[in-house]
């Protein structure tokens, strides 16, 4: 079994905020813009779960030119599809059945004082992984058709060649409630930036010594500690 960490949703590098963490501990998962441009659903026209439109957590003088923007739901929590056509995460198309794909994000305190930091917010149970091209044409719908990167035409025959997509199966959730899994660090030019708390690392090991998790490329979690992760994520709150 394999277990692989991966940062999604909002950041300040991709859409200028963090996703919106509540004093529960629930949360909301915003997703990255559209680049595109070709989704229908628009951070204007798209409510979160907790009932608010997504525009709601923008500041106030943001809110009108980015009402329109379209939103890249992905990775999509109805029927469980992620897929990505960059360089970084090409090794996600080697997961099997039974692996795990953890989802984690950038979240602040919306109706409280909370830092910036990293949760856990989902994961897939892996039922099949690999490249568009791996994929009769008949599956790629049946399998990934409420993905962005499948549901879209003009963007599946752009990126269909280099495209990677994974697909979860029962078991697989977005959780109800964020679990922190980062604390502040520096790099060596003083630059603060996230890593794997000491806690986690207990769970998730140290992934050889790189403990920054900033949006960074997969995270494998070496064999010794699959076990011990997987039990952690299975265990958490759905």
């Amino acid at each position: 079994m394999q277990v692989v960490l991966l940062r999604v949703g909002i950041d300040t590098g991709s859409g200028g905020i963090h996703g919106a963490l509540f004093k529960d501990g629930s949360f909301e998962y915003i997703p990255i813009p559209d680049g595109w441009g070709v989704d229908v659903r628009t951070y204007g026209n798209t409510k979160g779960r907790h009932g608010r439109f997504l525009i709601d957590y923008f500041p106030a003088s943001r809110r009108e030119r980015i009402s329109t923007q379209a939103i890249h739901y992905d990775p999509e929590f109805k029927t469980y599809t992620y897929g990505d056509p960059t360089t970084p995460k090409s090794s996600l198309r080697t997961l099997v059945k039974g692996d795990l794909l953890v989802f984690y994000a950038g979240l602040k305190g919306w109706d409280f004082e909370c830092e910036p930091a990293l949760y856990i917010i989902g994961y897939f149970e892996v039922t099949r992984a690999g490249t568009a091209t791996s994929f009769a044409r008949r599956e790629l719908p049946r399998l990934f058709g409420s993905n962005f990167h499948v549901m879209h035409p003009e963007v599946l025959a752009d990126q269909r060649q280099r495209l990677v997509l994974v697909k979860g199966g029962p078991g697989s959730r977005l959780l109800r409630e964020a679990v922190r899994i980062s604390s502040p660090g520096k790099n060596c030019d003083g630059r603060r930036l996230h890593r794997m708390s000491k806690g986690m690392q207990e769970i998730f090991g140290d992934f050889d010594g790189h403990t920054s998790i900033e949006r960074s490329p997969p995270r494998w979690v070496l064999a010794e500690f699959t076990e011990r992760a997987a039990a952690f994520v299975r265990s958490l709150k759905c």
